[in-house]
């Protein structure tokens, strides 16, 4: 059932380019992401409490799974999905650092066997995602088809990014951070900013864009704090299928994210303090790494270590509390 009332424009590829800042207004909506990633114990000072998209998403889908990501840090294998999908944004970011003309289709598939050899090189484990570790042909094929899907939706010789992977923080008056990074940001000449993130996967189904915009209205928030003014379009390009999804928020709306923002930390607060870290079961449990330790599956979860909650949360457990 869908859980959110927004009405976004889903647009197939445009023929004549990107689309103009103020193109596509929609029915305003509500909507909300990562936590810092979390060090080992002893070895980092106390965490400020501190909120991403992503991070708040994990919250929502299974507090258990939160718990596991944020606070026990245990590793999850990586899939190829993913790890595809970090190398296509990848070139996507430095398929700018040439002049507008030379940004062509060849010329971004000649960047992912350099971006790759980074990857590689910075994280060996990606490729054990590789069928065929001395095969990369398929591998930068299917990556390839990635980017001419993207070259039927924009024509980035026409764009001039303000931003690449700007990394955006704020600090409401509580005290609690909001975290995240913006894959491009756009301002117009007027100073209307448009916010772009690329998902390598398929559209969701109209009606169920909530989640798919719940990270960028995330964005709008912080970002009219740092700028001073509301995004003008927040903009998901979809290379599974070729789709754009647009939606323009409003200050009505910025309020509104801010409130469920703070409704789900203050979940996740008071979860951390009565240590009640439940799983949530949902159809996503199939995709999941931690089954084997799930009570939900028969298993039993390892301890919390001492203090890592307030290492990852800022966060004091009540049973802390209690023994002091």
């Amino acid at each position: 059932m869908p859980t959110d009332p927004a009405t976004p424009v889903m647009l197939p590829a445009p023929s004549g380019g990107p689309a103009p800042l103020t193109a596509d207004v929609t029915v305003p909506a509500t909507g909300v992401d990562d936590l810092p990633d979390g060090l080992q114990a002893g070895r980092r000072p106390r965490s400020a409490p501190g909120l991403s998209p992503s991070r708040a998403n994990d919250f929502l889908q299974c507090p258990l799974l939160f718990r596991f990501r944020v606070i026990d840090r245990l590793p999850e294998p990586a899939s190829a999905a993913a790890v595809r999908g970090t190398l296509v944004h990848a070139v996507l970011e430095r398929v700018f650092d040439v002049p507008a003309g030379r940004r062509t289709l060849d010329h971004a598939r000649g960047l992912l066997a350099g971006e790759w050899e980074r990857m590689v090189r910075e994280e060996p484990a990606v490729a054990e995602v590789l069928e065929d570790a001395d095969d990369l042909t398929g591998w930068f094929d299917h990556a390839g088809a990635l980017l001419e899907t993207y070259y039927t939706l924009e024509d980035p010789n026409r764009l001039e990014p303000a931003e690449r992977e700007l990394t955006v923080r704020t600090e409401l008056e509580d005290g609690l951070q909001l975290r995240g990074i913006v894959d491009r940001l756009d301002v117009a000449p007027d100073g209307a900013l448009r916010v772009v993130d690329y998902k390598t996967g398929k559209s969701p189904r109209a009606g169920y864009e909530g989640g798919a915009l719940f990270q960028m209205r995330f964005y709008a928030l912080v970002l009219s704090r740092l700028r001073g003014r509301i995004p003008a379009m927040l903009q998901l390009v979809y290379l599974g299928d070729g789709t754009l999804l647009r939606h323009v928020p409003d200050a009505a709306e910025i309020e509104t994210t801010e409130k469920r923002v703070r409704a789900i930390w203050a979940g996740i607060r008071s979860t951390a303090e009565q240590g009640s870290w439940r799983p949530r079961t949902s159809k996503l449990c199939g995709w999941c790494a931690h089954q084997s330790i799930c009570p939900a599956f028969g298993g039993t979860p390892p301890p919390v270590p001492e203090g890592a909650v307030e290492l990852s949360l800022g966060v004091r457990p009540l049973t802390a509390r209690a023994g002091r």
